[in-house]
């Protein structure tokens, strides 16, 4: 039986290839912004690209902020993908201005640093270093994976946790500034990369999550 998974129209994400990626996988994909729709579903799906500080605005017009507090207080899977990823931690600082996220997650927002000059955004493939026992990764931990982002948590502050429920956070670099690429935290998971633009791994890796719904 297919897994229902809502992808959250909250006005700022790649909808469309979102979709077409949850399909290709075998999920019965739902697109919207209906609260009940969302907080029911078998998973919910919480896009992003753009702005930090114009997602959040998006996402509390429709009260996702609460969907995903509400599902992860019932232990209902939330995967966020890019600044879907990003609006789960406490802050964003964008241009010297600093937003509240939904703060599922401690944690800072904040500009790539890379050391040797290179370019910013981040825009390419780049490998990933997953921790041992990922779920998310599972077969695909050498694989690469399609970046595009000026941003990103190049420190991650959640330590005081239960070695039980101690999240799994994936890491990648990009001339040298290391930052967070993933995170498994129970229900809660996210990519800072593009799974639905980088190609059969990401496929994979929506399939290894559609399964666990």
């Amino acid at each position: 039986m297919s897994k229902n998974v809502v992808l959250l129209d909250y006005g700022s994400g790649n909808i469309r290839s979102g979709e077409r990626a949850l399909q290709r996988v075998g999920a019965d994909v739902t697109v919207t912004s209906d609260f009940d729709a969302a907080l029911n579903a078998d998973g919910l799906l919480v896009p992003g690209v753009g702005a930090f500080e114009a997602c959040m605005t998006g996402l509390r017009a429709v009260r996702g902020d609460v969907v995903v507090d509400r599902r992860l207080a019932r232990g209902l899977p939330v995967l966020g993908i890019c600044v879907g990823m990003q609006i789960l931690f406490a802050k964003g600082i964008e241009h010297g201005v600093e937003t509240e996220g939904c703060e599922q997650w401690p944690g800072v927002v904040e500009r790539l640093r890379p050391e040797h000059g290179e370019p910013v955004p981040h825009m390419g493939w780049n490998t990933v270093d997953v921790p041992s026992g990922s779920a998310l990764f599972d077969g695909i931990e050498k694989e690469r994976f399609y970046f595009v982002h000026s941003y990103g948590v190049r420190q991650w502050e959640l330590i005081e946790t239960r070695a039980s429920v101690t999240p799994a956070v994936t890491w990648t670099e990009y001339g040298g500034d290391r930052f967070v690429a993933a995170v498994e935290n129970g229900p809660l998971s996210a990519t800072q990369f593009h799974p639905e633009k980088s190609g059969d791994a990401g496929a994979e890796l929506l399939a290894n999550w559609v399964r666990s719904l």
